[in-house]
């Protein structure tokens, strides 16, 4: 079996065509799923990037493989101690391992592990590609290089090919040489004028006022501008040059993924490859006041799109669109069952192959789903709901517990916490069900999450209290540094 996983960082399902977004951004990504199948309700189990791609490539949730953070002890995988062989776990149970172990030639093209020392996820992989630019390359260059392993190994059977795309995660920096394919075209209509008014007075990073760090706007020329990006949302104009600029972004990165099909085509091996495009994580273009960015475990950031096209699969052919709630590591175990690769018992996700035999499609009753990058929060999606339970607010002044009905409210407006006591009540449970579950699995006995508050909070706010109280008394929310003071004591 031949199989190409486009990795494309930051993306929305509810950007792409296939998905019903009405703007012209994946032509190419719509084609292989209008021959292949989509997937309504996949969500990685861990947010943001290192740790979605830790519990990709391990196969294992982020409390169990223990990297959740973007630094700090959390950031890094649990040491196996006394226990550790010769070869890891994760070289000896992980996903790319796995397929190697089955046969296959594993390779990725990324500069992932470097840009957040996640040297982990080489685990397996016996070539690695990294352009060398820490996230910062756009995809004419990263698809240049899969092309060129593709003319190598293309035509050899059973290969597994990871080419990871940045485009659409900010700073927006397209080329300009691309235009502006989507000037003019009308925004998304939730996103109105008292909408950014109202975000433009909450407090946090990437909120309204703040929307890229001030670091990264002192590097707007060695980034060739940030003409698409925005630093600040004062207006609808800024409002429309971020919707243009992500999905600019989006559409750059499906004109190079057709580059790279088009190559199997060439190769004669396109109708025989196993094709799966899908991303680490969504992100949040306003929604709970944040632009630009993924910090919570939320509904748009934790959602992924997860489209699949596997010859000889009738239920991963001919346009086939399934639900049922998944993990990303869910489908990483269906990938190998397909692959005739046995599930290791020390894995969460779960295959649900059999189910897609079956054409039933189940799915998992409920998700838990978790972050503590920027924030420390844990969400259960359930039914119509997400309900988001609060450790650290990452000084957005986010409740403790939030629920939105997903279904009818995509974009979180309306927090239903109060008004749904019972839906609360439910998710509350059903969170601690988990914990306890997932604790007696577990090897460390440590819940990483507790390391990262007892560290002083998430890695990308940590030390920054006095600071950040200080702009937003500068800024005129002088009434949130208050109340974010009474919440948040002095840093040790």
């Amino acid at each position: 079996m031949r199989l190409l996983y486009v990795d494309v960082d930051t993306l929305r399902p509810d950007h792409l065509g296939c998905y019903g977004y009405p703007r012209d951004t994946s032509p190419n990504v719509d084609e292989v799923a209008a021959a292949g199948a989509r997937f309504g309700e996949v969500y990685a189990s861990d947010t943001p990037c290192l740790p979605s791609r830790s519990a990709l490539i391990t196969g294992r949730f982020g409390i169990h493989n223990g990297a959740i953070n973007h630094g700090g002890t959390a950031a890094d995988p649990f040491v196996e101690g006394a226990g550790r062989g010769f070869r890891t776990r994760n070289a000896r149970e992980g996903w790319v391992g796995l397929m190697r172990s089955a046969g296959m030639r594993t390779a990725t093209i990324s500069s992932f592990g470097e840009r957040h020392s996640a040297y982990h996820w080489y685990a397996g992989f016996h070539d690695v590609h990294n352009v060398g630019l820490l996230g910062e390359e756009t995809a004419d260059l990263v698809a240049t290089v899969a092309i060129e392993w593709l003319a190598r190994h293309g035509r050899e059977d059973d290969w597994f090919l990871h080419v990871h795309l940045w485009d659409p995660h900010t700073p927006y920096r397209t080329p300009a040489s691309y235009g502006d394919p989507f000037a003019g075209a009308p925004l998304p209509g939730w996103l109105s004028e008292d909408v950014r008014a109202r975000h433009w007075e909450v407090p946090g990073p990437h909120t309204a006022q703040e929307v890229l760090d001030p670091s990264m706007a002192e590097r707007a020329g060695e980034l060739g501008g940030l003409a698409r990006q925005p630093l600040t949302v004062e207006s609808m104009a800024d409002v429309r040059r971020m919707f243009d600029g992500y999905d600019t972004g989006v559409r750059y990165a499906d004109e190079h993924i057709g580059r790279i099909l088009n190559t199997l085509a060439d190769l004669g091996v396109l109708d025989e490859a196993a094709v799966m495009i899908s991303g680490d994580h969504g992100e949040t273009l306003g929604e709970l006041g944040v632009y630009c960015d993924h910090q919570t475990a939320d509904y748009q950031t934790t959602h992924l799109p997860m489209v699949i096209r596997w010859p000889g699969a009738g239920a991963l052919t001919g346009g086939k669109v399934h639900g049922g709630l998944h993990y990303q590591i869910d489908v990483a175990a269906t990938i190998l069952a397909l692959l005739g690769v046995e599930v290791p018992a020390s894995w969460d996700g779960v295959s649900f192959a059999a189910a897609l035999d079956a054409g039933t499609g189940a799915g998992r009753d409920h998700l838990v789903l978790s972050t503590a990058a920027w924030t420390a929060q844990r969400a259960v999606r359930f039914a119509e709901w997400m309900c988001v339970r609060t450790y650290h607010d990452g000084y957005h002044g986010f409740p403790d517990v939030m629920l939105f009905d997903v279904a009818a409210d995509p974009h979180e407006q309306t927090d239903r916490a109060r008004s749904e006591p019972a839906a609360v009540d439910r998710a509350l449970a059903l969170l601690c069900e988990w914990h306890a579950a997932a604790m007696l699995r577990s090897d460390a006995g440590v819940d990483p999450l507790w390391t990262v508050l007892e560290e002083g909070g998430p890695w990308h706010v940590r030390g920054n209290r006095d600071r950040y109280l200080e702009t937003l008394r500068r800024t005129g929310r002088s009434a949130w540094a208050d109340r974010l003071a009474a919440r948040h004591p002095p840093e040790r």
